[in-house]
């Protein structure tokens, strides 16, 4: 009996997550029919309340940036529909290329989505932005996982989390000011040791 509050818990922060995509895809939708919705439309079609949406989303054009950006994040069955590469170091060097080129095409709002994310309160009541990036590196590490123990890799995805997609960016081109070939060339450098060591 112990068990159900701790599971029901654990369920409620996912809960949160699926309200927070139900809604990126509810607008992601209503603009692919060309609608400029707004925050009651949106709620709407995700079926929720106005100000559940609003509790994710502080107004209807930082869920509208959002859902653009949801929309041009690389898929992870997509990017490795064929299989290829096989190995891990690569295949997460090919989820660096395809973030790096979604956040070149998309700077202006990923810093806005980013800036929207960081006024907002810390209370951790809901999630402050979608998590897109783990299902790429958790895509680019499934067929190496044997190679790890359950520890290492779990510790591996979250250091790579870390050197992967727009935080990094800014690090890279804010406060070391770094080409966007030295900030790759960093990246991979990252990725391979973080792999190595955690292999080891």
């Amino acid at each position: 009996m112990a068990a159900k509050p701790a599971k029901k818990a654990q369920q409620r922060p996912n809960q949160r997550h699926r309200t927070r995509k139900d809604l990126l895809d509810a607008a992601s939708r209503l603009m692919r029919q060309g609608r400029q919705p707004s925050l009651e439309d949106v709620a709407k079609e995700a079926m929720v309340s106005r100000a559940t949406a609003y509790r994710y989303f502080p107004s209807v054009e930082a869920l509208i940036v959002e859902a653009t950006l949801d929309v041009a994040t690389p898929d992870p069955a997509r990017l490795f529909a064929n299989g290829k590469p096989e190995d891990p170091v690569a295949r997460l060097q090919k989820v660096d290329d395809s973030l790096e080129a979604m956040i070149a095409a998309n700077e202006v709002g990923l810093r806005a989505m980013l800036a929207t994310s960081l006024a907002r309160d810390a209370t951790g009541a809901t999630p402050r932005r979608q998590n897109r990036r783990t299902a790429l590196i958790e895509a680019a590490l499934e067929p190496a996982r044997k190679e790890f123990t359950p520890q290492s890799l779990d510790m591996l995805k979250k250091a790579l989390a870390l050197v992967i997609g727009t935080e990094a960016m800014v690090v890279f081109k804010d406060v070391l000011q770094l080409s966007d070939a030295e900030a790759r060339k960093t990246r991979r450098w990252a990725i391979r040791a973080l792999v190595e060591g955690a292999r080891r």
